[in-house]
């Protein structure tokens, strides 16, 4: 379910979920700080009425906005780009994405659930809920990142915590998960959730379809992920996963 926002509290909704990783849950969405001795990045960003969720989950923190050393974006969708543009006119702050996410994130590309996807499906008390939560939430208003740029190898290992990114498409063309080696956690955005508004479920579980691009394709990508290290899984909607990657992705399979 959502989180009302008048109930958002940073001591509440903050954790350290490894040595430097932080994972904040939104009303409806999360994010990720990833500070190390450089200074520190977020990996999404909400939707845009969460801006400041943002910034106070990152002055929660000790930290500054304005500092931030990059955003990296997991998936151009407006629950996770909300304040990426933000970030980018205010601060100067880099937005990254994957090279196949680019326009996506810029806003010469859409590659998100339509109006007539949600409307067929209003009749229904939970999406109903959840499409009431993101018009309030600021998605048809979003900004997109015009002056995002795409990633590289050696830029993404130069920022907080080493992340290397999986492409994972199928969820959106440029999808990815982003693994950060050190931490023995990955951030796997929208590629598997925990939870969802639209779910009666929680643990692994993919994304109802009308949310992927292709969702076959979405599904069969999550095999890009077997064999990968990882301890912590953190997912863009529902809570963090303490387990295996391995344990997850079966479960997710089951």
């Amino acid at each position: 379910m959502h989180l009302r926002a008048s109930e958002w509290h940073p001591s509440s909704s903050v954790s350290e979920q490894a040595p430097g990783v932080f994972f904040v849950e939104g009303p409806a969405s999360n994010w990720i700080v990833v500070r190390d001795e450089t200074g520190f990045m977020l990996i999404d960003s909400g939707y845009p009425a969460d801006r400041a969720f943002v910034l106070e989950s990152i002055r929660h923190l000790d930290l500054q906005p304005a500092d931030a050393l990059a955003v990296l974006i997991t998936h151009g969708h407006v629950d996770h780009t909300g304040s990426a543009a933000y970030f980018s006119t205010t601060y100067a702050t880099p937005v990254l994405c994957a090279p196949e996410e680019l326009a996506h994130v810029q806003g010469r590309e859409k590659h998100q659930v339509t109006f007539g996807q949600v409307i067929v499906r209003a009749w229904r008390p939970r999406v109903f809920r959840w499409m009431i939560h993101v018009i309030k939430a600021g998605s048809l208003k979003a900004k997109p990142a015009t002056r995002a740029r795409a990633w590289d190898t050696e830029r993404l290992r130069s920022l907080p915590g080493s992340p290397e990114a999986i492409l994972l498409p199928g969820h959106t063309p440029g999808n990815v998960s982003l693994l950060l080696p050190e931490a023995g956690a990955i951030a796997v955005g929208d590629s598997f959730v925990s939870g969802h508004s639209l779910s009666r479920k929680t643990g692994p579980q993919m994304l109802h379809r009308m949310y992927h691009t292709d969702p076959a394709a979405a599904l069969a990508a999550t095999h890009r992920l077997d064999g990968i290290n990882a301890s912590v899984v953190l997912p863009g909607h529902g809570p963090a996963l303490r387990m295996p990657l391995a344990e997850a992705l079966a479960a997710l399979r089951g």
